[in-house]
């Protein structure tokens, strides 16, 4: 008996401070909560992230702008320029009004699908606004200016696909409805909190919300417009591949921004994602220049540049989830899949996809999509646990589906609405003179 009583009375002793120790847990958790520091602005995140932004930027202008632009020829050079320019003014007043919130705000009971119209007009945003507190601690006015640089890069990408036969006015209806239809609901859909995302589908900077989305939307403009006046028995050859070289080296450089900015913080994967995309990009115009002179005979100088490219847009989704090996592999296939597919495969099909944006960021953004499901290592980033090959052929599928389908539509509208194309005679002549009255000396 004085066992069993000596037991009942160590029993509620314990039993006393136990609840004891609930009591003074439950008080102190407010305190503890009361006393958490409030997320302060990462100075050295954000002066990383507006050089990123600044980069992007020069991606399009004036990099794109010269890239395209020098492999035009001459009587549609200041057209092509133009299209460039002229897409990163529309897009940057879109996207401060409506496009930003429709992919980076909460949509309620859609937003697996869209944003909502919380942030139309960046209302609500103040210099005190912080995206991802506690993470990235970056100013959201500074996140919402680098994804308007992504934004603004997409359609500029797909004027490649349709350069030389496109009318100015056409292309201002079809680059605003695509913006907004197309782009907006795919970044919303990966990166802003959508089904893609949540499903698992890894895209780190861009491989099927940039890339994929304005090839495939390419590849359906230079299907629906047809061929240009002349193709096929017209010389059609680059008038000045200087200025294609100069673009692609700045689309290079900046590149940096776009790829090792996507990790939003100047940090040890921000500086993978660099490296990643300065070997792949490296290892694919090799690999693309050794194809064409095994081909070809000689090595090329639209080769090597063209080879660099579809680097860049390999390793695009890849960058923040592979290994250096990882990213090495991804230039290599990269360099010769899109080498096939621009010089080869176009001409076997019969399409007229004028500086190869099907062919090279359709294409390069496939394989570096896919290519990710299979290299990604944890070791890099605790993300790559999930990665697989059927969820990014969920990601790319979609992608496809979606971009196909509405480009389609809106080019039909558009055409409908102004027409699509300039007369025979105006694009003959140029679009330089026909569109702008203007013409390089």
């Amino acid at each position: 008996m004085k066992t069993t009583g000596r037991a009942a009375l160590l029993g509620s002793l314990a039993l006393a401070a136990l609840g004891s120790v609930a009591a003074f847990a439950q008080e102190a958790a407010p305190a503890a909560a009361a006393a958490a520091p409030t997320p302060v602005l990462d100075t050295g995140n954000t002066a990383w992230m507006l050089t990123s932004t600044a980069l992007v930027l020069m991606m399009t202008i004036p990099g794109l702008a010269l890239f395209y632009g020098g492999m035009v020829r001459k009587k549609n050079v200041l057209a092509t320029i133009m299209q460039s320019f002229a897409i990163t003014c529309l897009v940057t007043v879109l996207w401060f009004m409506f496009g930003y919130s429709l992919a980076f705000s909460d949509g309620g009971g859609m937003n697996s699908y869209i944003g909502g119209a919380s942030k139309f007009f960046h209302h609500g945003i103040t210099t005190s606004s912080l995206w991802l507190p506690g993470v990235a601690n970056i100013p959201e006015f500074v996140f919402s200016m680098f994804q308007m640089t992504f934004a603004i890069i997409t359609p500029a990408l797909i004027a490649g696909a349709f350069a030389e036969r496109f009318k100015f006015s056409a292309l201002l209806i079809f680059m605003a409805l695509w913006l907004l239809i197309v782009y907006v609901p795919i970044a919303h859909w990966v990166w802003g909190g959508g089904f893609l995302g949540s499903a698992g589908v890894l895209d780190f900077a861009g491989g099927t919300v940039v890339h994929i989305n304005a090839g495939v939307a390419g590849l359906v403009c230079a299907l629906v417009l047809g061929k240009r006046e002349g193709y096929g028995t017209t010389n059609m050859a680059p008038h000045n591949l200087v200025y294609s070289v100069i673009g692609a080296s700045l689309l290079w450089v900046g590149w940096f921004g776009f790829n090792a900015g996507s990790e939003l913080a100047a940090d040890g994967l921000a500086g993978a994602a660099m490296l990643n995309t300065q070997v792949a990009t490296a290892a694919a115009a090799l690999a693309w220049m050794f194809a064409e002179w095994i081909v070809a005979k000689k090595p090329s100088v639209l080769g090597i540049i063209s080879g660099a490219v579809a680097g860049l847009v390999a390793v695009t989704p890849a960058s923040g989830f592979v290994n250096p090996t990882g990213a090495f592999i991804v230039g290599i296939l990269a360099g010769v899949i899109c080498y096939i597919s621009a010089v080869k495969v176009k001409h076997m099909f019969g399409y007229d996809d004028s500086l190869d944006a099907f062919g090279v960021h359709g294409v390069g953004g496939v394989v570096g999509a896919l290519l990710t499901g299979v290299l990604a290592d944890p070791a890099i980033n605790s993300l790559s646990s999930g990665a697989s090959l059927g969820k990014q052929i969920y990601g790319v599928a979609v992608t496809i589906v979606w971009t196909a389908v509405a480009t389609f539509v809106i080019l039909y509208v558009v055409k409908a609405l102004v027409g699509l194309r300039p007369t025979t005679q105006e694009e003959v002549e140029g679009l330089d003179i026909s569109q702008h009255g203007e013409v390089v000396p």
